[in-house]
This record gives C-alpha cells, structure tokens and sequence, in this order.
C-alpha cells in the first residue's frame, strides 16, 4: 500500500477569494511529492503535494488539453516524477500516477512514452465526489455562497452534510446526489455546459480563451440581446399578471427583429447574454432535480465556475427565484479540481480498486439514475385526456399543467426556446427566417462542432454510466477557432437544433416525472 494523505488540520491560510491558494497540511509528514490529474475534455487540472516553510502544503495548475506538452513539461520542471505515486518495481517505467477524467483513458499512451509513467485511471464521477466531500469535510470555509456581489462562508458540520446534490460544470453537467462518503448516484446531466459557452463565445467574439471570455461578460449588457417580459406584453399586462418587467424571457430573442449582423454587437454584449443564457439555464434544471429528489442543499462545482462573481451571481439568482427562497446555491473553493482531489485521496487507499475506470457497468453501484418508463400510455378521448403538460415554444418556453377545460397553471418556464435558435442562428450562419434555418440544418452535420463521449474516453464511451462513444457531451464543445468561415452554415444550424431541442426536451421529461 502506498503513502496516504494526512489531511487533519487541513486550512487556506491566503484570502479565500484569490483563487485556488494552496491548502496546507500541517501534519502531513515531508516526502517525495504525489501528484494526480483530471484530464477532462477542455482542461488538464493537477493537484500535487509540495514543501513550504517546512510544512506541505496541496497546489493546484491547469493547462489546456491541447497543451499536453505544457503539462508534461511542468511535470518534470516541478519535479513531480520523482519516487512520485506508487511504483510495482524500481524503474520509472513501473511508476503510476492517479489520473481520472476521460483524457486519463484516451492520452494513456502520452504519458508512457512522453513521461515514463502508466496512469491508475480512475472513475471520473467517484473522483468527484471524493473531491467534494473531502473539501466539505476537512477544510473549513471551503464552501460558500455568492449573492449579489457578497460572499458569505457557511460553516458545514460533517454530520449534517448529507445528502446533497453536487451539479459539477465542466464541458458538460452531471447533477450527482451525494448521500454519502463513495455513495452517490448521477441523476441526470447536459450536453449545455461549459463547453457550449465557450465553443459558442468563440465563434461570437473571437475571444481566445476562457478567461477572456468572462472578462468580456463583465462588462456588457446582455439585455441589448435578451428579449424580456415587457418586451413582449407591455408593462400593464405585466403588472395585471404579476410578472416582473425584466424578468428574462428569450435570449438573444431581440436578434430576430433587428437588421443587425453579428459584426454591429459588441463583443461585450455577446459575451453577456451568453453567460446569462447558460448559467441561468444550469441553475434551472438543478432546481427541478434538487425539488424531485427533495433535497435543498446544492452545490457548485466544475472548472466552467473560476470563482466568476457574475457566473456565481447568475447561478445564486436563478436558484433562488426559481425555489421561491426555499434553495441556496453554494459554491466551493477550488472547485475546477474536485476530481484531481479525489484521485490524489485515493493514493494508499486500500479501496481505490473500487474506483477503477475498467470496472464494468453491472459491478457499478450507483449507475446513471434518471426517469425512465414514467407512465404507460392512455387511450386519448374526450374524457381522459387530463391532466396534461404542454410545452409551448415560442420566443422562451412555457410549461403548463392542464387539467380540464380552461383549468391550467404555467408550472415554469424557460429562457432558452425558438427566440434563442433563431437569434444566434442569425448571428452564426445570416440566415434570414426559421424555416431557411431548419433547411440548412437538415444538410448539417451536429457532429462536426458538437464534442461526444467518443472525443473525451476514446471509442468505449464512458460504459459506468451507460454513455456510448457517440453521445454529445457538450454542444459546440469542438470549436476550436473563432473564425466562422471555416465551419459549415449548415453544421452550425444542425448543431443549434441538436442542443435546444434536447434542451428543452430534459425539463419537460423531468416535470412529468416529478407529477
């Protein structure tokens, strides 16, 4: 058995919001450095053990996926491969490190030939809980919540901390319900996360990274973009409905009915309404599944968060108006490496074998859980056609309950409907109305933008979770260049249609489930 981690007396000496500050060990005994890695499908993220000041201390780096040489270099300038991890003889070639991600399977190969060392792959999704809990449960002010621009602490009791649902964001969404230590299931994700953000704010401002990206966000105006009630209906038809004027109600709707082209918004803009777009649509399918699950307790993670104040901020909102008051979103420090965390805990656990990646589904305990086989169908006639939900898709998307003749309720609503396709089909491919775009995207290709399981873990999918290669994991998740010239018009509207109509489709099925 390998060396363990002492993780007692565990604390973030620097100011809680700069970043990912180290987190010291105070009696973790001086050794050679252990390193792990969550090799995703945008980001390599790595945790490593190091000396400070006589004590050792957790540090956190990434790199880009596609900079794999970058990493390998830091690995070796850091000194990482030295007596690092566990080893089944004395040569190097016999070394291993703890890996997990889709990457650690699919770049296996790279690290053998470039570094010497083979890759202990472990379960992505167990990396992740191990990562949460073990930040919940022995880091004091490791969580915390971001509301209107205040960050506030919460003192968790390890008692008191299950269950929970952890919503980690990272290319895609998986929404986790965590009841304990290694016990969790994936109840449900989306193919909307991170990585549409970014492949989308690529081809929209030309922005080059991330980072660049949200600095954009900040300081524009995404109601330039977004339609909102008042838009539609007026103030007074507002006020008579009891709806708030500037509630958003379609993002990028106000494209349709412009003359404008992509290149008269501001990159500022863009990057606004896109980020408002997608965070508040995560926030909304964490509530429906924190309410079906009956859970009030939820968390934020994933590398997409970087402690963003306005991602924070847009997430905490939407929570809370949706729940009416009754949910909190909170968020956790050092939350883009939660699986690199996991996978550093498990060096020296006897029980890590539990977390391999090569186990197969049926030796799984908690496979993806999700609705399935909600009701069995009815014979349709005047009787017993009640209740019914109707989804109506217009500019936004509106969910209703109707239970009888001119007896309905709107259960909720989305942003993200026809107004959303047909705005920012306009800005990426010119196309002049609804019915051209549905032509280009019959001719398209979703698959030449959109990045699949196949692309993260390689042609065996990701089987734990019953996931095949050919699954989307993340809409627009391939853009590599912010040049619409060299993408298809055609394969940009197949790729709109794919992830808005699945999108829509994921609450839907989880309200019916729900009743």
């Amino acid at each position: 058995m390998g060396r363990q981690i002492d993780l007692s007396g565990a604390e973030i000496r620097a100011d809680p919001g700069d970043g990912s500050p180290p987190i010291f060990l105070p009696r973790q005994p001086a050794a050679s450095p252990l390193l792990a890695l969550d090799i995703g499908g945008t980001l390599i993220k790595l945790v490593y053990t190091a000396s400070c000041g006589g004590e050792e201390e957790l540090r956190f780096a990434k790199f880009e996926r596609r900079r794999l040489d970058d990493c390998f270099d830091f690995v070796r300038a850091q000194g990482l491969l030295g007596c690092n991890g566990t080893t089944t003889g004395s040569s190097k070639e016999n070394m291993t490190l703890k890996a997990t991600g889709g990457g650690s399977y699919k770049f296996g190969d790279d690290f053998r030939q470039k570094l010497g060392v083979s890759l202990d792959k472990l379960d992505e999704m167990d990396s992740v809980v191990s990562g949460a809990n073990f930040l919940l449960q022995n880091v004091p002010g490791a969580a915390f919540t971001h509301m209107s621009g205040k960050r506030n602490s919460i003192d968790i009791s390890p008692d008191n901390l299950f269950p929970y649902l952890l919503v980690n964001i990272g290319s895609g969404v998986s929404i986790l319900k965590v009841t304990g230590n290694r016990k969790f299931e994936r109840v449900t994700g989306t193919h909307i996360g991170g990585g549409t953000m970014f492949g989308l704010a690529k081809l929209l401002t030309g922005c080059k990274s991330y980072d660049e990206f949200l600095q954009l966000s900040q300081k524009g105006d995404n109601f330039v973009l977004d339609l909102v009630v008042k838009d539609i209906c007026g103030e007074l038809a507002c006020q008579k409905q009891g709806l708030s004027t500037s509630t958003l109600a379609s993002s990028f709707g106000k494209v349709i009915t412009s003359m404008k082209k992509l290149a008269d918004y501001k990159p500022e803009d863009l990057a606004s309404a896109l980020l408002s777009a997608f965070t508040y649509n995560i926030a909304q399918i964490s509530f429906l599944v924190a309410s079906l699950l009956g859970l009030r307790r939820v968390f934020f993670g994933g590398s997409y968060i970087r402690g963003h104040k306005s991602t924070m901020d847009n997430i905490s909102y939407a929570l809370d108006f949706w729940s009416e008051s009754q949910m909190q979103a909170s968020f956790l420090q050092h939350e883009g490496y939660l699986g690199a965390l996991g996978a550093l805990m498990s060096y020296g656990d006897p029980r890590d074998e539990n977390l391999n990646l090569e186990e197969s589904q049926e030796e799984n305990s908690h496979e993806a859980a999700g609705p399935t086989d909600v009701t069995s169908a009815d014979e349709h006639n005047d009787s017993n056609i009640f209740p019914y939900l109707l989804v109506n898709i217009g500019s936004g998307v509106s969910m209703i309950e109707v239970i009888g003749k001119g007896k309905f309720e709107r259960i909720i609503g989305s942003h993200l409907g026809g107004g959303t396709i047909l705005g920012l089909a306009r800005l990426l491919t010119g196309c002049s109305s609804y019915e051209e775009f549905l032509d280009l995207s019959r001719r398209g290709d979703n698959l030449a933008v959109d990045l699949t399981v196949g692309d993260i873990y390689g042609e065996r999918g990701y089987p734990k979770i019953g996931l095949p290669a050919s699954t989307t994991a993340a809409s627009f998740g391939k853009v590599n260049s912010g040049k619409l010239s060299e993408y298809k018009a055609e394969d940009l509207a197949a790729a709109l249609l794919n992830s808005f109509t699945y999108n829509i489709g994921q609450p839907t099925l989880w309200l019916i489930y729900q009743a």
